[in-house]
């Protein structure tokens, strides 16, 4: 195969989720030691099949506990998460088959290779033999990485890296794919190469789900997009009807209206 193949606030009284919807998260409510506020209090969200939904919020929202916590990396202190309608206390194996997760931080293996590196997730994904193979293939192609296959990850560059934790991301074909912030610090070209594949995977049917802080990537990719600040979901709705039901000139100005102007240096 070739590259395309890799390619209101919370309400108790929320109706069911629809049999569309991918991911549904109930009231969540997260707090951390030593903070005098909660990461996410009564924040509420739902992913319907094929879209590309954006978190949209400033540092500091809420955006990577919300991730964090659809994801199954860890647990709410109270609320609900449903991946098409599991829990992951029931069928977290089943979940993960369909999740795939690229977070904001880079996880990969400096001391390995490229190929190394797409082996090794390969395998902790259940995946062997010739579809290993072709997976990390797809995977070397898709971040365009081909002739760095054999290079170790400590000599690339960031851009490089970013892309590669994308392909880790993508070895299980997820159905469901969730990227916390993962353009943060690359150059222009890698940007836009991430973009253009992030929204071939999407026509293809994949379902995203985005986090950022910049106000282009959300507008330029996502079909809806959800603001987040104070670790409540404050607005959502598609960049188009937002701006419509706002009456605001543009999606910066209507962020700023609703998360405030102060700087977020944390």
């Amino acid at each position: 195969m070739g590259q395309t193949a890799f390619m209101k606030p919370g309400n108790p009284c929320l109706p069911e989720p629809g049999p569309d919807c991918v991911v549904s998260a109930r009231s969540l409510v997260k707090h951390y030691k030593n903070s005098d506020r909660p990461a996410l209090n009564d924040f509420s969200l739902e992913v319907r099949e094929g879209e590309f939904f954006g978190l949209l919020g400033p540092n500091g929202a809420g955006k990577t506990t919300a991730i964090s916590i659809l994801t199954g990396l860890f647990p709410a202190d109270s609320g609900s998460v449903r991946i098409r309608g599991m829990s992951f206390q029931e069928k977290e194996h089943e979940i993960k088959r369909i999740l795939g997760l690229v977070p904001q931080d880079i996880g990969l293996y400096d001391t390995l290779t490229a190929r190394e590196n797409l082996n090794f997730f390969g395998k902790l994904c259940g995946i062997s033999g010739r579809k290993l193979g072709e997976r990390i293939q797809q995977g070397l192609e898709f971040a365009r990485l081909t002739e760095h296959a054999r290079h170790p990850v400590a000599t690339f560059s960031t851009g490089m890296k970013r892309r590669l934790n994308l392909a880790v991301g993508l070895l299980n074909e997820p159905q469901l794919l969730v990227l916390d912030e993962p353009c943060v610090g690359i150059d222009a070209q890698s940007r836009h190469l991430i973009h253009e594949q992030l929204k071939e995977i999407n026509r293809q049917g994949t379902t995203i789900l985005y986090t950022t802080h910049y106000i282009e990537e959300a507008q330029e990719l996502c079909s809806r997009i959800g603001i987040i600040d104070n670790g409540r979901l404050v607005e959502q709705g598609s960049p188009v009807a937002l701006l419509q039901q706002s009456g605001r000139g543009n999606l910066e100005e209507l962020f700023l209206h609703l998360t405030g102007k102060e700087l977020r240096d944390t």
